[in-house]
């Protein structure tokens, strides 16, 4: 018997959680991009520096996007997609932003 789901789908909630992904991608090409191009201490976010420092940027850095995507996730399978949209919003303007001013500007 096929499981249902206590309410049906959200357009909202599918858009705010592949802009989710989306950003967490981008953010993880660019701190690759930047951390390649002027060394660790570019990451301001001291967990993500730490974990790239002790496990190596590759391993570091996917880790944290594991984390940040899994629990997404779990927002928007627990249906709270305001919180998955907010958290998106907040990542665009404290990373993806910054990321690209500084791109820009050297």
């Amino acid at each position: 018997m096929a499981r249902q789901w206590p309410h049906p789908r959200s357009r909202f909630g599918d858009l705010a959680v592949v802009c989710f992904l989306l950003t967490q991608c981008l953010d993880a090409v660019f701190t690759y991009r930047g951390v390649a191009i002027w060394g660790l201490s570019i990451e301001a976010n001291p967990l993500i520096s730490s974990a790239m420092a002790a496990a190596g940027v590759v391993a570091g850095l996917g880790a944290a996007k594991a984390v940040a995507i899994g629990f997404g996730c779990v927002l928007h399978l627990q249906r709270v997609h305001n919180l998955v949209a907010l958290l998106t919003a907040i990542y665009f303007t404290m990373a993806i932003l910054p990321w690209t001013a500084l791109f820009l500007t050297n």
